[in-house]
């Protein structure tokens, strides 16, 4: 069997739509929107609402770290718009264009970015959504982690380390675990082009040394200082920033 699997779409639906191509079925590991481009300042939500002039300025102050200053100059270009609503039409017109790129059989996770109340309006039939909840595809069992940890970002879909360990303790024993954030490893989590480390999960660390998955595939960090690496048997994948490569991550066995 042969499964494409890609993570970090960020609004790339012509590539998505390819991304199936010769596979038996597709494997999404979330981050579908794009509110923020990070590589092209006058790309995604922020900068249609905002200008590329201020998507760049907020893209400086949060590599930076400076989360306060990126917070204020957000408030300040807030100020006036009603953002829910500005934000659910835009988060709206990307689902639309990338849910009908999904091929059959999909099978996806949400990403910190996402919006998982919005994808039972656009999910097909044929693209199953997982979250904490396991499927069998060519005898291997897959389970899926959806979302991200807290973080001074306050992304959309970011849960409790609490919420987050009890959709993994639910997974039980699988062959392949697939998320959307890495374990807790500094190889792993750690970002070169942005100098920062990604959080990770601990409680997918544990899982991995107690159950030994033969995989665990992820995304989250664009430019890890590691793309791969073992846990004891377990082989950990980044999958690749789907929106850089335009190129699915494959797994045949």
């Amino acid at each position: 069997m042969r499964v494409h699997v890609v993570s970090d779409v960020h609004g790339s639906h012509e590539a998505l739509a390819r991304a199936g191509e010769g596979a038996d079925a597709l494997v999404c590991l979330g981050d579908l929107v794009l509110f923020l481009d990070y590589a092209d300042h006058s790309r995604g939500i922020f900068a249609d609402l905002f200008g590329a002039g201020n998507a760049s300025r907020y893209v400086e102050l949060r590599t930076a770290r400076r989360f306060e200053e990126a917070h204020e100059l957000s408030a300040r270009l807030w100020a006036g718009i009603d953002r829910g609503a500005a934000v659910e039409e835009a988060v709206r017109r990307q689902y639309a264009e990338l849910f009908a790129a999904f091929p059959t059989p999909t099978y996806a996770t949400y990403g910190n970015v996402d919006v998982p109340r919005l994808w039972p309006e656009f999910a097909r039939p044929g693209t199953t959504v997982l979250d904490g909840q396991t499927v069998e595809l060519g005898g291997l069992r897959f389970g899926f982690v959806g979302g991200g940890l807290r973080t001074p970002m306050r992304t959309p879909y970011e849960v409790s380390d609490e919420e987050y360990a009890a959709k993994v303790e639910a997974l039980g024993e699988v062959d392949v675990l697939c998320s959307h954030i890495p374990p807790a490893l500094p190889e792993l989590t750690y970002d070169v082009v942005a100098r920062r480390f990604e959080r990770g999960s601990t409680a997918l660390l544990e899982a991995i040394r107690a159950t030994r998955p033969k995989y665990a595939l992820f995304g989250h960090v664009h430019q890890p200082l590691e793309r791969r690496m073992r846990v004891g048997t377990t082989e950990c994948v980044n999958v690749g920033h789907f929106r850089a490569t335009g190129t699915p991550w494959v797994l045949e066995f």
